[in-house]
């Protein structure tokens, strides 16, 4: 039986083809597994560079709030994060730290403190600006004081009229430092009253305390706001009252002329009548003695 030597693999053309087509395979495959690994190497490089980030962030201050009033401290401050870059990042976005000031072991006075930062990941660095703050420790006192209510204008529409506002509460607390405190004048509940209004209404006003000058002072008011009912009337239907009084005695007194005039009118008839039987009589004795 005769070979078959001219099988499709055994031609020359066949065996270039298919050893070209795998050296292109493993040429990619090789390429294609370094290309990944230096883009992987590169992402990690790049998680693992250093970074600086200076964001603002706001001071916290540690005290017992309920007997000392803090002044004189900035409400932000800044701080520099130093570090791996996604975790600089990380944190600038989520802020799970905070900066603070440490007053729990302080009394009244003025005070310099070094500012503090908690929270960081450990590998992390940071520098805070300013390092150092200035505060003022004061005692606190709370009063209580009359609400003064004030309106815009006394003045409306033609015809209407403002009465006494009334606020939903007579006093209020302030608290705050003793020296602010001591400024306190009044509380005031300043109502804006519309030209236009034409009827009884009520607003939700912010109070203010403000010493004899006007001036708002850093104190705070408990409640801080409360209600004003500002009564708007007519003066147009007591205007009518007064006018129907007016007519209505005019009435009365023309009615008790008429009948004064009556009776005058009826006395004097009465007493003409009277003297005309006077005369008669006399006519008829002076005939009968005639007669006689």
């Amino acid at each position: 039986m005769k070979n078959n030597d001219n099988s499709f693999f055994s031609r020359p053309w066949v065996m270039r083809g298919t050893s070209l087509v795998l050296a292109l395979f493993m040429f990619f495959y090789v390429n294609g597994s370094f290309l990944r690994q230096t883009t992987r190497q590169g992402n990690q490089s790049a998680l693992m560079s250093d970074k600086s980030q200076t964001i603002k962030v706001p001071l916290q201050v540690s005290i017992d709030s309920k007997r000392y009033v803090v002044t004189g401290y900035p409400q932000y401050v800044k701080i520099k994060l130093t570090g791996p870059s996604a975790l600089v990042t990380t944190t600038v976005n989520t802020q799970n730290f905070k900066v603070y000031a440490d007053l729990s072991d302080l009394g009244t006075g003025q005070h310099r403190v070094k500012l503090k930062v908690s929270g960081l990941n450990s590998e992390l660095t940071s520098s805070i600006d300013p390092e150092t703050i200035t505060v003022n420790i004061q005692s606190k006192k709370t009063i209580t004081v009359p609400v003064s209510v004030q309106l815009s204008s006394k003045t409306v529409a033609d015809g209407y009229e403002v009465g006494t506002a009334k606020s939903s509460m007579a006093n209020v607390q302030v608290s705050g430092a003793r020296s602010e405190v001591a400024k306190v004048a009044k509380v005031v509940a300043f109502v804006n009253v519309p030209h236009t209004a034409t009827a009884t209404f009520t607003r939700q006003v912010t109070l203010q305390a403000v010493d004899k000058n006007g001036q708002t002072l850093n104190v705070v008011v408990t409640p801080d706001t409360l209600s004003v009912t500002v009564p708007i009337t007519s003066t147009k239907s007591s205007s009518s009252s007064d006018n129907g009084s007016t007519s209505g005695s005019s009435s009365s007194s023309s009615g008790s002329s008429d009948t004064e005039t009556s009776s005058a009118t009826s006395s004097r008839q009465s007493s003409a009548s009277s003297q005309t039987e006077t005369r008669s009589s006399s006519i008829q004795s002076a005939s009968s003695s005639a007669s006689n």
